[in-house]
């Protein structure tokens, strides 16, 4: 994190989704309400207070147009870019949400089927869903690696 903060690497929001609801017999769209702040290192969340969280979901927070008959999920973009304006985020901001929190006590990561999990008593990501764990890789490489690319970006990226 020390690294990071440093370096100045960019966040990104991180948000709950709240669903529609009724407030005083008065109709509340969904929206997306702000947690807090992260940085996204590949499968991961990491926030200041050394949360580590899984990656969810995002949008990235733009005008949402109106309502079109377009396919199902583009219509459900339009809808979550317009639950991040009713939230308040800034026009193209990226927003985070959905994201679990990876609990770091060795019995859970023993039995995790998420991003992170423990064999052999070494500490395994896999870096997508679709990943075998033979395919797994060392966490320490894995997030010294993304640190530093978060905070050394590439020149144009």
């Amino acid at each position: 994190m020390h690294a990071l903060t440093a370096a100045g690497a960019r966040q990104e929001a991180l948000a709950e989704f709240v669903p529609a609801r009724r407030q005083f017999l008065i109709r509340r769209e969904p929206a997306l309400r702000r947690i807090g702040a992260v940085w996204r290192l590949g499968v991961f969340l990491l926030d200041a207070d050394a949360v580590l969280r899984a990656t969810g979901s995002l949008v990235r927070a733009t005008p949402p147009g109106r309502p079109q008959g377009l396919a199902r999920s583009m219509e459900e973009r339009r809808a979550l870019r317009a639950a991040a304006q009713r939230g308040g985020f800034r026009d193209g901001e990226t927003v985070d949400f959905d994201a679990p929190v990876i609990p770091l006590d060795p019995a859970s990561l023993r039995d995790a089927d998420g991003p992170l999990f423990l064999r052999d008593g070494r500490a395994l990501v896999r870096w997508s869903p679709a990943a075998a764990d033979a395919d797994a890789r060392d966490f320490g490489g894995y997030l010294a690696e993304r640190v530093d690319l978060l905070a050394h970006p590439p020149e144009g990226a």
